[in-house]
């Protein structure tokens, strides 16, 4: 474990895929935020520092991102990021498939015991990611992934912080533990994978969903009925940087200075005009997160 967290880094396999990094968009007038992103995760030919990534990503309109932790290093990580830099505000987890490993371990409580400290420092804005996940992690695992999302659900109670959800092939799952346990105010979810009927619940509970670059894939029509249906002042935008790359770039590096191709392609969507769904992503996110400057 790093004493230093800045200096945690892992990196991302290239495999077959093409790993430059896309030309910028065009800027986006109206400054929106990037709400999910692993800028921990060094990617493509020559990776960017910290402050490249948030440097080209304000050069295109987006004025800040929400660094996301997984694990206690990555964690800490984007608590010490945000806490150097006025464009980065922290999530702090131990990922859902990442529980099942410290539990084996008899390092689960330990664990969240880490997050509950990292989460009282005043630019960690969020718990996140959390939540099960039944598509990498087995019937075995399952059970850790419980006790570790019902605690996560508890700290952000605790902290009376925002929390992200990730959700994986368990949307019953999870919408049953929230409503069983109590859901944070401000609930999340991260990269939303679910349908227009689970969109409608969302909206019904008052859920933020979350949308990434995998809204422009041709298979993702899902995704796409859920955004026509949600609520305009209960939607975000993210990367999930270095994943979900949107079209027609998948597969290349992402970051956070790609978030204006997702949000035209959801505009398009939408029918509306890009300034204003900007203003709307960007007020939802103060609403959620607060503001970056405070």
């Amino acid at each position: 474990m790093p004493d230093d967290p800045s200096n945690y880094v892992r990196r991302r396999e290239k495999g077959a895929r093409d790993v430059s990094y896309p030309p910028p968009p065009e800027p986006l007038a109206v400054p929106v935020y990037d709400n999910h992103c692993h800028l921990e995760i060094a990617d493509g030919e020559d990776p960017l520092s910290l402050d490249e990534q948030l440097s080209r990503a304000a050069a295109v309109g987006i004025a800040g991102v929400v660094q996301a932790g997984g694990d206690i290093s990555s964690s800490r990580w984007s608590a010490d990021a945000a806490s150097r830099d006025p464009r980065v505000l922290a999530a702090v987890a131990i990922h859902p498939n990442e529980a099942p490993g410290y539990a084996a371990a008899g390092r689960l409580d330990e664990a969240i015991a880490v997050i509950d400290e990292l989460a009282a420092q005043p630019r960690v804005r969020a718990i996140g990611e959390t939540g099960l996940d039944f598509f990498r992690t087995g019937q075995e695992g399952r059970g850790a992934q419980f006790v570790s999302f019902e605690a996560h659900i508890a700290l952000a109670k605790k902290h009376g912080i925002a929390m992200q959800i990730h959700d994986r092939d368990a949307h019953d799952a999870v919408l049953s533990a929230l409503a069983r346990h109590g859901a944070p105010d401000r609930t999340v979810f991260h990269c939303f994978s679910g349908d227009a009927d689970m969109a409608r619940v969302a909206a019904e509970r008052g859920y933020y969903l979350s949308f990434a670059g995998n809204i422009t894939f041709k298979n993702a029509q899902n995704l796409r009925d859920a955004l026509a249906i949600a609520p305009r002042e209960r939607i975000l935008v993210e990367t999930d940087a270095p994943f979900l790359t949107p079209m027609p770039l998948r597969g290349r590096p992402n970051a956070p200075y790609l978030v204006p191709v997702t949000v035209r392609f959801m505009a398009a969507e939408l029918g509306v005009d890009v300034d204003e769904l900007c203003a709307q992503l960007a007020a939802n996110t103060v609403a959620v997160y607060g503001r970056f400057e405070d």
